[in-house]
């Protein structure tokens, strides 16, 4: 799975059908704030036909599929409360999840944000995550929620998601779940978990430290740039000290398969329409700065944002579709020339533009018809891998 977004939300705000009712409320938002086909494009820079087929897409994703991943969250968005009443509500959230799996509600990625594995909130977190996932799995009789992860916040030590993989280990095993099936996310947020006082980047062994179930890593851009004492008016994505980090997580990171996620811009559209104009604005330039950086997949805070999110990530695959269809058919052509000789040093280029290819179509920013007129089947694109494409086409062109 590779979702464009994870929306994050009040644990006790959950319910079995958020997702759906997100996606009515940006619906809602979009015909009162840009009520037609013309209005929304425009103020996003598009127009004609390009801005009506991307206008048509946005609000079929909502209607279809507003939310691709979600986080209840115990941390910021929920705040320091009574242990009963986050008892309560571990409780209550987990028997919502339940039921939106029961009713077939889910988006496809979910999961939960506990408090820091500090000194302070551990305790907190790991009674967090115990009633959550007893309930869970009570309310499911078993069933874990397809792509399910807990997301560890403001990691400073390789310590806390070492003890974040044991109580998942051992949930895991008090479940009688599949070994591995519980993953988790690990936020950066401080400049201290970037480089450490002997100059060192440490990026790298936090994910080791998790034994195998780190699948991501999110970038916290507004406590970082608390961090490095930049006042708040100045604290936003695009923030050169952002681009500077998310760059060193990137290097640090390559070839893991983790994946990296974004931060999510903090002027809410809320207010009347120059006020949600003005925030769907900046809301599309930060999604389209992380996509031209390589981050994919971001937070949204607030369900108008969902219109903006995917009107960004699908003018960004679709503006590229006509260049990327002619190199990867190209390229194709060569390997097809080619067989029997050695190709392989292409190989990162062709996974470059297969990766291209798969998110837009995973996103619904391609069509099946659009992505398979670069030459490869639909089955080669979901396999994600162009080495195996290479071997499996020269095997058949030499039998």
């Amino acid at each position: 799975m590779s979702p464009v977004h994870t929306y994050y939300g009040a644990a006790d705000q959950f319910r079995a059908d958020t997702a759906r009712q997100l996606g009515k409320e940006a619906l809602r938002a979009l015909d009162t704030h840009a009520p037609d086909a013309a209005s929304f494009p425009s103020l996003l820079g598009w127009s004609g036909p390009t801005g009506t087929k991307l206008y048509s897409l946005v609000r079929d994703k909502l209607a279809r599929q507003p939310v691709e991943d979600y986080r209840l969250d115990f941390e910021d968005g929920y705040g320091i409360r009574p242990d009963a009443e986050e008892d309560a509500t571990a409780k209550s959230a987990a028997s919502e999840m339940a039921q939106g799996l029961t009713r077939g509600l889910l988006p496809p990625g979910i999961g939960i944000r506990v408090k820091p594995f500090s000194k302070e909130f551990r305790p907190r977190a790991e009674r967090t995550i115990k009633l959550f996932l007893s309930t869970l799995l009570e309310g499911t009789k078993g069933q874990l929620p397809q792509n399910f992860v807990v997301t560890l916040p403001k990691v400073v030590a390789p310590s806390q998601a070492a003890a974040l993989a044991t109580a998942l280990g051992q949930a895991e095993k008090r479940h009688k779940l599949t070994a591995g099936a519980l993953k988790l996310e690990l936020m950066i947020q401080t400049p201290q978990s970037l480089i450490s006082p002997d100059g060192r980047v440490p990026l790298a062994a936090p994910v080791r430290a998790a034994k195998g179930r780190c699948v991501g890593v999110p970038f916290g851009v507004y406590d970082f740039t608390a961090s490095l004492g930049i006042t708040p008016a100045q604290q936003r994505m695009r923030h050169p000290a952002c681009d500077a980090a998310r760059a060193l997580m990137q290097i640090a990171l390559a070839g893991t398969g983790v994946a990296l996620s974004d931060g999510g811009t903090n002027l809410l559209p809320v207010g009347d329409r120059d006020a949600v104009h003005r925030a769907w604005r900046l809301h599309y330039d930060d999604v389209r700065h992380s996509l031209m950086n390589a981050y994919y997949q971001g937070w949204d805070l607030h369900p108008a944002q969902l219109p903006t999110r995917y009107a960004a990530v699908f003018a960004f695959f679709r503006e590229s579709l006509e260049q990327a269809t002619r190199r990867l058919k190209a390229f194709m052509e060569k390997v097809q020339a080619a067989v029997g000789g050695d190709v392989a040093d292409d190989a990162a280029t062709g996974q470059a533009l297969l990766n291209f290819f798969l998110r837009g179509l995973n996103s619904g920013a391609l069509s099946e018809a659009e992505a398979t007129a670069t030459g490869l089947t639909l089955s080669e694109l979901r396999g994600g891998s162009f080495l195996k494409i290479l071997e499996e086409r020269t095997a058949t062109e030499t039998r």
